[in-house]
């Protein structure tokens, strides 16, 4: 019985939008992390949401190569929240201004963190964020221009896909840190490309250059182009290929996925039916069937 409980909660949990990880009930509170946070200003997380459903976010911190700021921290749950109420949404494109991802954290902000308690509670910020991030009901891709580096190159883990140019590198820094990866990014690496392959990229702090990560399934495609504004638009492409078709029907597409990934298979299924229940019927189906009856005439 408590076993039905637990994972009948985890499934109406993966269905909200909203719902993190943590809370007070494991010792995490939110409101104290961010008053740390907003001392530490700097960049910002720019969202532009696009009327064929394609969102693009950017981030913007290039005299520090896109590192986090306090600030940024902030900014990205902000920018999650919102892409969790945009209905209409069905993709992400997640890139770095000027032709570079992401760096990882300002370091400003983490040396302020001079307590382990406090560094664990901004790790479960992060995770908290990165994991709705990974949740909402959009396709996501990481464009990955120049360097993603620690934080930056956990952030790519959170997304569906990676597309990388030619001249970009992914790298798991957290070694040579003295730390491991504290958002989540050690844990999706091995759903992308297994626990041997995770273990050589973390322990070796490999430099991934869009060749080898395409090889080791990490990089879903290599784009030609070194462009900011080119890059960008061969991305959109890319993903519009997983994106056509009705925003409730790719949206439950995303949605079933992630439970198939999250839960366990009796619960998985169940999410597979509650998502059919949702559309079954709908304008969408309707549509696609009157538009097969046609054909077969």
């Amino acid at each position: 019985m408590a076993k039905n409980i637990l994972t009948v909660s985890a499934r109406t949990k993966l269905l909200q939008t909203g719902v993190s990880l943590y809370n007070t009930s494991h010792g995490f509170h939110e409101e104290e992390v961010k008053k740390i946070l907003e001392q530490f200003p700097g960049g910002s997380i720019d969202l532009q949401k696009n009327q064929n459903g394609i969102g693009i976010l950017t981030l913007n911190n290039p005299s520090k190569m896109n590192a986090f700021s306090g600030v940024m921290m902030l900014q990205l749950l902000e920018r999650v929240i919102e892409l969790e109420n945009w209905t209409e949404g069905k993709g992400l494109i997640v890139h770095g201004a000027k032709n570079t991802f992401c760096s990882g954290s300002d370091l400003n902000a983490v040396k302020a963190l001079s307590t382990p308690e406090a560094r664990v509670a901004l790790s479960m910020f992060m995770q908290n964020t990165l994991t709705r991030f990974m949740r909402l009901p959009l396709i996501s891709v990481a464009l990955v221009q120049g360097w993603a580096m620690g934080g930056g190159a956990e952030f790519t883990t959170a997304c569906d896909f990676r597309l990388m140019t030619v001249e970009s590198v992914i790298r798991f820094v957290h070694k040579d840190m003295g730390i491991v990866p504290s958002w989540g990014g050690a844990s999706r690496l091995i759903e992308i490309i297994g626990s041997r392959q995770a273990l050589k990229v973390l322990s070796g702090s490999l430099k991934l250059d869009s060749e080898k990560a395409l090889n080791m399934g990490l990089a879903d495609e290599v784009l030609q182009c070194f462009e900011e504004a080119k890059a960008l638009q061969e991305a959109q492409e890319w993903l519009e290929q997983f994106v056509s078709g009705p925003p409730e029907v790719i949206r439950g597409l995303k949605k079933s996925v992630c439970s198939g990934r999250e839960l366990l298979l009796e619960e998985a299924l169940q999410n597979e039916r509650d998502v059919l229940g949702t559309l079954w019927g709908g304008p969408a189906n309707l549509e696609a069937v009157a538009k097969r009856g046609k054909h077969t005439k």
